[in-house]
């Protein structure tokens, strides 16, 4: 086998049928254990490990689960993606119409909410179950650029035989995620699909700038909230004495009294009126406002309250890390990147430098700059709890890391040297 894998730049300068031949050679090699002829794109080999771990079958489809048209509705109003289809579609559905491709638009757990077009690609896809309410995870069909993306968080363009499942072959599509601005959520994937005639590598960078259009216009809504919740919480925050602060429901600042702004306040996902302790600020009584909540500081923050650490590995792609103190405590989900920090620092209570972490998650030390600024953002979450130089957390925090069950899902889909040298000695003890 050569040490090159396949890219789509060597795909596209190949007659269409002898490339669709050799992508067949490399999945039937592949999946036969045997050598097949040229190494697949890593993302693709990546992603048929994972599938043959979930026993999805390559000669069909494991299931086709469908929304009942009250659940499709529901999720359709209910997903932030409503908020920017129009624009997704104005970008998408003229080109892919044109070039006979459809334009599909799925939540993050692959369920198909939109899906526009070319008529005739609309009916062959209603062959292969790629049609409103179905679900295209990679658990339920294996490779495909919309549950591949979704797995790896990253743009995807799967074309052929690089799709697992037998019957999926015959197609192309390109896939790329669309991030919350607002916390980082994964909200779902903009996907281009049809004949896999219709194979283009410019594909997949058209459909990352849609996704990327889609998350400036989501921005662009979050600041105007903001702009709102602003012009209500400033006459009031005006009349409380001490300190206070006025944040969305996500947690943005949109005003603040009595104390040095910040940008952003982690706060627990089903927050209620009542009284709630922060790591941050100490005690808080906390008020409902027109978007968003008012925190009155009730008490200084005890410069010893946080004392126990949970960062929480075991659920697929729900992360989470748990703040407890003597005042109370504080959970948080994760995003991808700042579970695998925070779990490289569990592991290594000596600490880390900037360019140790660097190596550690990238394996490149010299992107010193880029660990500067995620570990500034995982600092602002857990303040009292993380030191830095070197980054390391606090020596009287006691720190628990629940891991999976299988040491192969500890973080399955992260490229990190210092996680994937952990998933193969089985884990390390924190």
């Amino acid at each position: 086998m050569k040490d090159t894998p396949l890219d789509l730049s060597r795909l596209m300068a190949m007659d269409a049928r002898q490339a669709m031949r050799l992508l067949q050679r490399v999945r039937e090699a592949s999946l036969a254990g045997d050598r097949p002829p040229v190494a697949p794109r890593p993302v693709i080999g990546a992603s048929w490990q994972r599938v043959r771990r979930l026993g999805v079958s390559p000669d069909r489809q494991s299931g086709r689960a469908v929304l009942a048209p009250e659940e499709l509705e529901h999720h359709r109003r209910t997903s932030a993606l409503g908020e920017v289809m129009r624009g997704i579609s104005d970008g998408l559905t003229g080109i892919a119409d044109a070039s006979l491709q459809i334009l599909v638009v799925c939540d993050a757990q692959g369920r198909v909410l939109w899906r526009e077009g070319n008529t005739r690609v609309l009916r062959r896809a209603d062959g292969i179950s790629l049609a409103e309410g179905a679900v295209w995870s990679e658990r339920m069909t294996g490779t495909n650029a919309i549950g591949t993306a979704l797995a790896a968080r990253v743009p995807v363009q799967v074309h052929s035989a690089e799709h697992f499942v037998r019957p999926l072959t015959p197609w192309t599509c390109a896939a790329a995620p669309v991030h919350d601005p607002r916390d980082g959520r994964l909200l779902g994937v903009v996907d281009v699909s049809g004949p896999a005639s219709g194979f283009h590598p410019t594909t997949l960078a058209l459909v990352t700038s849609v996704a990327r259009l889609a998350e400036s216009g989501l921005r662009e809504r979050h600041l105007r909230a903001v702009e709102r919740l602003r012009a209500v919480a400033a006459p009031i925050l005006c009349r409380v004495g001490g300190r206070a602060v006025a944040v969305d429901t996500h947690g943005w600042t949109a005003a603040v009294t009595g104390m040095a702004p910040v940008d952003r306040l982690p706060l627990p996902k089903s927050l209620r009126p009542g009284r709630l302790w922060l790591p941050s600020l100490g005690m808080c009584a906390v008020e409902p406002l027109p978007g968003g909540w008012l925190l009155t500081v009730e008490e200084e923050p005890p410069p010893d309250a946080p004392r126990r650490v949970v960062l929480d590995l075991s659920r697929p792609r729900r992360w989470s890390v748990t703040v407890s103190g003597a005042a109370g405590s504080w959970a948080r989900e994760l995003t991808p990147r700042h579970a695998e920090l925070l779990y490289v620092l569990a592991a290594r209570r000596e600490g880390r430098s900037a360019a140790e972490l660097a190596a550690d998650v990238f394996g490149d030390p010299t992107r010193t700059v880029t660990v500067r600024a995620e570990m500034s953002r995982v600092r602002r979450h857990l303040a009292g709890v993380l030191a830095h130089r070197p980054y390391r957390f606090s020596e009287e925090i006691e720190v628990e890391v629940v891991r999976p069950a299988h040491p192969a899902d500890l973080l399955p889909h992260s490229t990190a040297p210092a996680v994937a040298a952990d998933r193969v000695r089985g884990g390390c003890e924190a």
